[in-house]
């Protein structure tokens, strides 16, 4: 029998039983599965803190990056930003061009003596790294799942004007997460004859299929207006309740 003290030997120690070797391929993904879905746990526990009530009404803005500035609704947009910030609305945007664009520069001409805020919440792209020029305060996402998030946490109204696939997928989550009430009195505006066209292709496929896919009540949930005129009567309405109730 050796009477050499297990401390001093130069032998390596035998592995602890709750440690993985990261040559074993399965062992090693379920701790990396575990510690994701961990993350998420956290991330889902973080997201029930709302931010305080803030001191303006924020309208997000969604629309389309290719529209340029002689296009007329990049020149309604503008004029709906103008409207609202003049109403003491902040304008949030995804901080890039087009009609991203039109609505920064409508909230910064209509704002000389800078008492809102044109905020722009923007997404690493390759083909698209630059913030338009009329972005006041950016803020930058590597997702866009967390930048969609943002946009939630960040608003009291969406308005959603013509655009394409990222502007639909915008859309469709605000009006989902209103559908199932995960978002609570935060309206969906929807502007322009191609959303009106998409309500009637939703009852035509979702609420008249067999079985119906959506309910009737779900196509309430968006206000489908067709100018700019009215969606800014609309705001002016959503933006007086909001007032009163932070005024009580």
């Amino acid at each position: 029998m050796s009477d050499r003290n297990p401390e001093n030997s130069d032998s390596p120690l035998p592995p602890k039983s709750n440690t993985v070797s990261i040559y074993d391929a399965e062992a090693s993904f379920q701790v990396i599965e575990n510690s994701i879905l961990g993350l998420w746990k956290v991330v889902n526990n973080l997201t029930t803190i709302h931010p305080p009530q803030c001191d303006r009404y924020r309208v997000t803005i969604f629309g389309s990056a290719r529209l340029k500035k002689e296009h007329p609704v990049y020149v309604g947009v503008r004029h709906l930003a103008s409207e609202l910030t003049a109403m003491g609305c902040d304008i949030v945007t995804g901080g890039g061009p087009g009609l991203m664009q039109a609505a920064n520069e409508g909230s910064v001409i209509a704002d000389p003596k800078d008492q809102t805020k044109s905020i722009g919440i923007r997404v690493d792209l390759d083909f698209e790294q630059e913030t338009n020029p009329f972005v006041e305060q950016v803020y930058q996402h590597q997702t866009f799942f967390t930048r969609l998030h943002h946009f939630v946490l960040l608003s009291n109204t969406f308005v959603v004007v013509p655009g394409g696939i990222g502007t639909a997928l915008e859309a469709l989550m605000i009006w989902q997460l209103l559908q199932v009430r995960q978002l609570h009195n935060k309206p969906l505006i929807m502007v322009g004859h191609m959303w009106s066209d998409f309500l009637n292709w939703t009852e035509e496929y979702m609420v008249n299929a067999t079985p119906p896919m959506a309910s009737p009540g779900d196509l309430k949930i968006p206000h489908c207006v067709d100018t700019f005129e009215e969606a800014i009567a609309l705001l002016r309405e959503f933006h007086s309740k909001w007032t009163q109730k932070c005024d009580i």
